[in-house]
């Protein structure tokens, strides 16, 4: 089934949406937000899926369900763990800062506590104050999780997998070298995420979700052109039951926790970074690869970061071409 939550107070409110992403139905009789709902998962599941059921069969009201309508599916969480899943990107980033790639981050998974108080909606303006702090977009996938005990293992990590959705990792990246030089971490250059206006549970993904992965091309546009076409179930070094299970080796992660995969990176045919897809490859999640690609081929990055007018787009289509998650669409603008 297909959930998201429409704008309203704080939290939003609880709605399924059908499979076409073309009418919704009130859930406030079952919950009255997604977080609600995952708090009372055993009980709301099977109550959430037939009202999806209902919905697809037209025998329930139903309303136009319309994209712009919707707050991310969590407006706000407990938590958002970002983890770095495909190693390629962190290893071209690294790469693009002079950086040691160490041997460990091939074994071992990165991942970050990002701010969860507050998500943008997946139409919101990107705020940014200043240009000069390099903004840039990172197309994601991420997973809702239920309640998971600490020290779970990858299969319990697994288990717990609730929903997943599309992310918008926004990341100021002329602010990430002062910070990690301090040696404790993001958080002035890591500012509020969006994510896709739809959460999807697992089953509803069929064979393109196996073992924690999701396969199927992330697309990400610039100003209406393609950046990346990347396949998300390809190159991704540490699935989701593995993030899951790194997260929480000493803590626990409450219902309603947010696990992201990091930037979907493919590297190309030839092991390397790849090429743009204008050049017949799968292109790039974020202007940090294409910026480290272009220095590699050039000897300096050609395209700007993000400026004050431009559209970032990310959606993930199925087999027939339909939009699974819907799509995230924001401006950068001044806040």
């Amino acid at each position: 089934m297909k959930l998201a939550s429409l704008k309203w107070g704080r939290d939003g409110r609880l709605v399924v949406v059908s499979r076409d992403l073309a009418w919704c139905v009130e859930a406030v009789n079952v919950a009255p937000t997604l977080q609600a709902a995952l708090d009372d998962w055993e009980r709301c599941e099977p109550l959430l899926q037939g009202l999806a059921d209902s919905l697809e069969h037209g025998s329930v009201p139903r309303v136009r369900f319309h994209e712009h309508d919707a707050e991310s599916p969590l407006p706000r969480a407990y938590q958002w763990a970002d983890g770095s899943a495909y190693v390629n990107h962190v290893a071209l980033v690294r790469q693009a800062r002079a950086a040691d790639m160490p041997a460990s981050f091939w074994t071992d998974p990165l991942i970050y506590q990002g701010g969860s108080d507050a998500f943008l909606a997946p139409r919101d303006p990107i705020p940014l104050a200043d240009e000069a702090w390099g903004c840039d977009m990172e197309g994601e996938i991420a997973v809702v999780t239920g309640d998971v005990a600490q020290g779970a293992s990858r299969e319990e990590g697994l288990a717990a997998i609730r929903l997943v959705m599309l992310a918008n990792d926004v990341s100021l990246r002329n602010l990430i070298p002062g910070e990690i030089s301090k040696s404790f971490g993001f958080y002035q250059s890591k500012p509020a995420s969006a994510f896709s206006p739809v959460a999807v549970t697992p089953d509803e993904l069929g064979a393109a979700w196996t073992e924690g992965r999701l396969s199927g091309a992330l697309e990400v546009e610039l100003n209406g052109k393609p950046l990346g076409e990347a396949d998300a179930g390809v190159d991704m070094t540490f699935d989701f039951g593995t993030l899951i299970a790194h997260a929480a080796k000493t803590r626990s992660l409450c219902a309603g926790t947010i696990i992201g995969s990091g930037t979907v990176s493919n590297r190309g045919p030839d092991g390397g970074p790849g090429k743009t897809v204008a050049e017949g490859g799968v292109g790039y999640s974020c202007l940090a690869e294409l910026r480290t690609v272009e220095t590699l081929n050039t000897g300096a990055p050609v395209t700007p970061f993000l400026k004050v007018g431009d559209r970032v787009r990310i959606e993930m289509r199925d087999a027939k071409r339909h939009s699974i998650f819907g799509a995230i669409e924001q401006d950068v603008a001044h806040p």
